[in-house]
């Protein structure tokens, strides 16, 4: 087993899903340059911005984020996102295994609207993963503007 579903990992992930805690999104590292070991790196309470400055450019990791935005001045809606990020340095053995391994991830993070598949810190833009988010939530009471 990979380890995705460790105690400290799990923890986190219901750190991050709770509407009480202030933890808002953690890093899944592997443990080892080989074998599909993994390991809790770091969690946060600083949403995707400090998410995206954690990430390793010579690592694949998982990361799991909750992202608040307003749909309109009535309302806050809470979503939830998986960041499969390959960094541009990563070895060729481990981007390859990653689609493989990040089944097990999956599980374990399982409660996610979008997924985001990130090979560079500009793919986790705020801005744009709220406009995913809300197409994949359906109603979008903010008449298209993202």
């Amino acid at each position: 087993m990979s380890g995705a579903d460790a105690p400290e990992i799990l923890k986190a992930y219901d750190a991050v899903r709770s509407d009480k805690e202030e933890t808002n999104w953690l890093i899944i590292s592997y443990a080892s340059a080989v074998g599909d070991k993994l390991k809790l790196t770091e969690t946060g309470t600083g949403g995707l911005s400090e998410l995206a400055d954690k990430l390793d450019p010579s690592q694949a990791q998982y990361a799991y984020a909750r992202v608040e935005y307003a749909n309109d001045t009535e309302s806050k809606r809470v979503k939830f996102v998986l960041i499969v990020w390959i960094g541009e340095s990563t070895k060729v053995m481990r981007k390859a295994r990653v689609s493989i391994e990040s089944g097990a991830v999956k599980k374990v993070l399982g409660h996610h609207s979008i997924q985001v598949d990130a090979r560079d810190k500009t793919d986790l833009d705020e801005k744009e993963i709220v406009v995913r988010l809300r197409k994949a939530g359906g109603a979008d009471y903010n008449g298209g503007r993202g």
